[in-house]
């Protein structure tokens, strides 16, 4: 075959499989449309969640503490997936991988002691308040 055909022939082949794909979607579209359902009753668009009907709004008020473990959470696992490629290539990584992993290591190490140190960990309100009180006290003594 000469190289004109052998192009033409990829073309067409590129071609049919659009063609393909163009008709699978038209198909998984259409056809639950047309062999569907078509039943409205009174309970069709309520929503529900495993099969229970919700009670009350959506709207919940979630304090801010949830999202802020939420997000030390996702750096300091992220922390882990990067020990994780270093630990798995620390021969191809020598020494200067090492000594650039301990420092990455003291600076997450240092942002944790940091959060622990301002009550961002903290929990229960008690004992922020009563953290808050012997700092600012200790700002006064000194």
């Amino acid at each position: 075959m000469t190289p004109d055909v052998m192009e033409t022939a990829s073309y067409w082949s590129f071609g049919i499989f659009l063609l393909g794909i163009v008709g699978m979607c038209c198909f998984m579209l259409f056809v639950p449309f047309l062999l569907g359902g078509r039943d409205w009753g009174r309970a069709k668009n309520d929503p529900f969640e495993s099969g229970i009907v919700p009670q009350g709004g959506a709207r919940l008020r979630v304090s801010a503490k949830f999202y802020l473990v939420a997000m030390f959470f996702v750096i300091f696992d992220v922390e882990a997936l990067f020990l994780y490629a270093w630990a798995i290539s620390i021969r191809e990584a020598g020494w200067m991988g090492f000594i650039e992993a301990a420092i990455f290591i003291f600076v997450l190490l240092a942002g944790l002691f940091y959060l622990w140190r301002i009550g961002a960990l903290d929990w229960a309100p008690e004992a922020r308040r009563k953290r808050a009180a012997r700092l600012a006290a200790d700002k006064k003594a000194s």
